[in-house]
């Protein structure tokens, strides 16, 4: 029965959002902080699933709990899906936006497709598993909005950024709650519901 795990991050608004769907299972998400992992191992993976697979690893091997840890990021079509596992990196924090919008200012509307892209890696002593979620959606043309982090402001899921969502409203279609509605689904089967 697994009643407690460790979320290989110590950033607030993944954990938030974990702790959220994963709360009718009864199961108490730690940041790795709580859990007493300090640790940043290189995630030099090609793949958002070597990437999970490499922090929820290190972060296993420390507290030896099940852990799961994300890699996630914005795939753009016209960018030959850049920036993709090197969203986090694609420009100094605060700019990510700026540039996007500057490197995209000549795509026209109908060519601006793009998706959120997430895994999650599940490990413990059976083994790891992983979980994908996607949220498609294009890029606008200017940052609206004040919820959400990182391109949420340029995201446009219908008519409104992620920006301009609720937390609720961003949940329900999310790539990373995507991929925590799956892993809620494996840990309900895991504990027997």
């Amino acid at each position: 029965m697994i009643n407690k795990l460790v979320m290989a991050t110590n950033n607030a608004n993944k954990l938030r959002e974990a702790r959220e769907i994963l709360a009718p299972l009864g199961i108490e998400v730690l940041s790795q902080r709580e859990a007493g992992a300090d640790c940043e191992p290189d995630e030099n993976g090609v793949t958002f699933a070597e990437n999970a697979v490499i922090k929820a690893k290190a972060v296993y091997d420390t507290v030896h709990m099940p852990t799961i840890a994300d890699d996630s990021g914005l795939c753009v079509d016209a960018l030959d899906g850049r920036p993709g596992v090197y969203s986090a990196r694609y420009a100094p924090k605060g700019q990510e936006c700026a540039k996007l919008l500057d490197e995209m200012k000549d795509i026209p509307d109908d060519e601006r497709s793009a998706a959120f892209c997430c895994t999650i890696a599940y490990i413990d002593e059976n083994g790891t598993h992983t979980m994908n979620g996607e949220c498609r959606g294009k890029i606008g043309f200017e940052q609206r909005g004040t919820n959400g982090f990182g391109y949420d402001p340029v995201f446009l899921y219908g008519e409104k950024t992620l920006a301009e969502m609720s937390a609720d409203e961003k949940n329900d279609i999310s790539h990373r709650g995507a991929a925590l509605r799956c892993l809620y689904q494996f840990l309900k089967e895991r504990n027997g519901d």
